[in-house]
């Protein structure tokens, strides 16, 4: 088992194929095993309070924008900014509570130049990133496909890249362009799960796909007609009723990222996949 109840899981993929569904359901399950629990939206689209279960999002951080210049000394594009500001309060004032006791962070998107944004915003939102992940919580980050966030840094306190498919070559593509940006940061543990899943045949070629690039297959989550009627409106996955089969794999994930933790290297072995 994880010590102290701590554990670091961005979840990364191609728009689409349901990893915000998987984020906040693992957060939620989480929390109801006791868990302390702070889920990061870090997703331009800043869905996650939908599979949450919170109603609306708090204030987004890359918005706090007299914060930042108070605490870095510069707005975007002006001058000499710290690195490294002050993030230690960001999370009591400006996270929002949610089901099960899961605290909801919603990172915000940066505006980005042609030369992308070297900026006082990114460093606040890396600043907070790496307090984040840094703190005995378990974290859970919705991550975008780019994982743009993220940097050597901060992904130190990575535990696990879980990468989410859905059967088709593009989503496998994304998977192994997501697994070499982890990897040029630093993040070794990467593993995948299979999502909305229709047609065994298919899933055979992925996990073939997915062997290839040495990505551990972890689960197989069918397709949940519910699930999607839900995420329509705006309803969480574990609020739905039912028992739906896919919300039964995404149980069956978590326990699988548990069995997976390696205590003695504080790392991830290979997973025997039985699904």
């Amino acid at each position: 088992m994880i010590a102290e109840n701590s554990l670091k899981i961005a979840v990364a993929g191609k728009g689409g194929v349901g990893k915000t569904t998987i984020a906040g359901t693992l957060a939620r399950l989480f929390a109801r095993d006791g868990h302390s629990v702070i889920a990061v939206d870090a997703d331009p689209a800043m869905n996650l309070k939908f599979a949450l279960g919170i109603k609306d999002n708090p204030t987004p951080v890359s918005e706090l924008k007299d914060l930042i210049f108070e605490r870095t000394g510069a707005y975007t594009g002006t001058g000499i900014y710290k690195l490294n500001p002050r993030v230690d309060d960001i999370i009591e004032g400006y996270g929002a509570t949610g089901p099960d006791g899961v605290t909801l962070l919603v990172m915000g998107t940066i505006e980005k130049g042609g030369s992308g944004c070297i900026c006082p915003e990114n460093a606040f939102l890396r600043s907070l990133l790496r307090h984040i992940l840094f703190k005995r919580n378990t974290v859970i980050m919705d991550m975008e496909a780019g994982i743009e966030h993220l940097g050597r840094g901060t992904a130190k306190g990575v535990d696990l890249m879980l990468t989410v498919v859905e059967p088709g070559m593009r989503s496998v593509e994304t998977v192994g362009r997501i697994k070499k940006l982890g990897e040029d940061i630093g993040i070794n543990n990467i593993m995948a799960v299979v999502n909305k899943v229709t047609d065994s045949e298919m899933v055979k070629k992925v996990e073939i796909k997915l062997a290839e690039m040495n990505i551990p297959l972890l689960e197989i989550i069918p397709y949940e007609q519910s699930l999607i009627e839900a995420d329509m409106e705006g309803i969480a996955p574990l609020d739905i009723g039912g028992e739906p089969e896919a919300v039964e794999h995404i149980k069956m994930l978590k326990e699988k990222i548990l069995s997976c933790s390696c205590a003695e290297t504080e790392s991830f072995i290979k997973p025997q996949h039985t699904t």
